[in-house]
């Protein structure tokens, strides 16, 4: 194909299309790039999923490129999903407000336009830090500043731009300590390149790389492993626990001092947008605060979304996707008997969403840790179930809040029991009376949900030091809630045994296993074989709930 010396409108499309196409490739790649040894990293799908929402947006907009402009611009807004996207957002729509109104976009056009995306970038972050997907566009824009003031072609001022952004990401982990620990480059920087890879693709036909290289954490990672200083001590997270996230109807003269008080009870907050419409994340253990801080200043916040980064899990995205492609919940109230009182629960898997109808549950929601409902999903469900009275069991924390919202939207009684697993949604069903009004069950079910001690199993997705030793990847580590990684083996079974040892303490009478997807029969009679030897007078209860990533959920009440 030729090499293109001008960007028109078509290309600026085919770019964004490719380069939507080609994060949702290397999602996998860049969501392994966390600080965390479990899979818990999602800057890769929430990048891809904000491009899903240019892409559709571009679809619907009219062809010329002042349209095309409008529709980057109010999809990567309306779209944004997490830090990353947020900030992606703001790097596409700083681009688009340069080239928007330009006949011809050469290469010091697109020089001017990356400029501007790291300005944007910038602009959004209240507190900026360095190491970071930040670094990586303002210092692709300098690249691009410098060829282009040479009189470089298109292709030569992107070429440039990226070779400086691939020095800059290879050099994240010197500017943050967590990366450098973590044997990792930044997630966000590994993203953004591929924009400059798409559009060298599409200005010059040079390959996508494939999702093992590139932006991949291969050999950034076998790089900065093979270099990192090894460090005793605990995994260095944010003690941030809440990622909240929400559109804010809010006069621009206000919104400074929205930042400001945002960064009062958090951080990595970004807010974009403009005309009175914005676009907010946050980082905060005080969830309500965050979204108060909005009607306090006469803003009107909506489209909430509330994630636990503790418990996040983001290869669990692209399993449960395909959910999104069908009904997120039963429709219930045809032909569903009439009761007092019905639930509406959250599952993480077709097991678990049968056993729960088993328990007498008329909406079944699909969500969990990753792919949280929406108020409307629930709401729906809330609606369709045959009761005017409705328990709601989250089971997730980050849906909790979600969840207390649906009372005001609705003439039904809702009452939510602030269950954190699908262990303690079983306790919780085990005393659920249809025939009893919302408040009694709510106080029966969270008190018996509240009787459970949790964990799960799942692998570590790379090496890593904790208060309990050195984690290497592969390893299987058992997790329990408040207490973080009690037990971690080689095998599946060391791993389960630790942590079963960890939460079947004196007083505790009955177990419950839950096997997920990952699971098999041997490692199941393995299991039992330990409870049987070790723990004899405890009664054991199996249940199949086919949850991904983690192979088995443990309740011990």
């Amino acid at each position: 194909m030729p090499t293109l010396e001008l960007l028109d409108v078509d290309a600026l499309r085919e770019t964004l299309t490719t380069f939507r196409d080609v994060v949702r490739a290397h999602a996998a790649d860049i969501n392994r790039l966390n600080v965390y040894p479990v899979p818990d990293g999602d800057t890769g799908t929430n990048m891809a999923r904000t491009l899903d929402a240019v892409v559709a947006e571009m679809a619907g907009a009219g062809p010329g490129l002042d349209a095309t402009c409008d529709a980057i611009a109010h999809g990567s807004l309306m779209g944004a999903r997490g830090n990353s996207g947020v900030i992606l957002s703001q790097v596409l729509r700083g681009l688009v407000s340069t080239l928007r109104g330009h006949r011809e976009v050469t290469g010091t056009t697109i020089a001017t336009a990356l400029t501007a995306s790291s300005a944007a970038a910038y602009t959004a972050v209240l507190k900026p830090i360095e190491g970071t997907i930040l670094t990586v566009v303002r210092e692709s824009a300098a690249g691009a500043e410098r060829a282009a003031a040479d009189g470089a072609s298109l292709s030569e001022v992107l070429r440039a731009a990226r070779d400086a952004g691939r020095v800059a990401l290879a050099a994240t982990p010197d500017q943050l300590p967590v990366l450098k620990d973590a044997g990792v480059v930044d997630a966000g920087g590994a993203g953004y390149l591929l924009f400059l890879d798409s559009a060298l693709f599409v200005v010059d036909g040079e390959p996508l790389p494939l999702a093992d290289e590139g932006a991949g954490p291969s050999a950034a990672q076998l790089e900065l492993v093979s270099r990192r200083h090894t460090t005793d001590g605990s995994v260095d997270v944010s003690e941030q626990r809440y990622e909240v996230m929400y559109f804010v109807d809010l006069a621009d003269d206000r919104i400074e001092e929205f930042k400001q008080s945002w960064g009062e009870i958090g951080d990595s907050i970004v807010v974009v947008g403009g005309d009175g419409l914005w676009n907010c994340h946050v980082h905060t253990n005080d969830i309500g605060a965050a979204i108060e801080t909005a009607l306090q200043l006469d803003g009107r916040p909506k489209q909430i979304r509330v994630t636990d980064l503790f418990e996040e899990v983001a290869d669990e995205h692209a399993v449960r996707e395909a959910a999104l492609h069908g009904s997120r919940h039963s429709a219930a109230g045809f032909g569903l008997p009439a009761v007092t009182c019905a639930v509406v629960a959250v599952a993480s898997g077709d097991g678990l969403a049968e056993l729960f109808g088993q328990l007498g549950v008329q909406g079944v929601v699909t969500g969990g840790q990753t792919l949280n409902p929406s108020t409307a999903e629930l709401l729906a469900a809330v609606e369709a179930v045959n009761a005017d009275h409705v328990v709601v069991l989250p089971n997730n924390k980050n849906i909790i809040p979600v969840a207390e919202q649906l009372h005001s939207l609705t003439t039904k009684t809702v009452r939510v029991v602030p269950s954190t697993s699908m262990p303690a949604a079983l306790a919780a069903l085990v005393v659920y009376d249809p025939e009893a009004d919302a408040d009694a069950n709510l106080e029966e079910m969270t008190e018996a949900a509240q009787s459970v001690a949790t964990g799960e199993i799942t692998r570590a997705v790379r090496d890593t030091n904790t208060d309990i030793g050195s984690i290497t990847a592969g390893d299987w580590i058992g997790i329990v809630r408040g207490d973080g990684i009690v037990s971690v083996s080689g095998s599946l079974d060391g791993a389960a045994f630790g942590l079963l040892d960890h939460l079947i303490t004196p007083g505790r009478e009955i177990v419950t296993v839950i096997t997920g997807a990952d699971s098999n029969a041997a490692h199941t009679d393995a299991l039992l074989a330990w409870l049987h030897e070790n723990r004899s007078d405890v009664q054991v209860e199996v249940h199949r709930g086919g949850q991904p990533l983690y192979p088995y959920l443990f309740g011990v009440e």
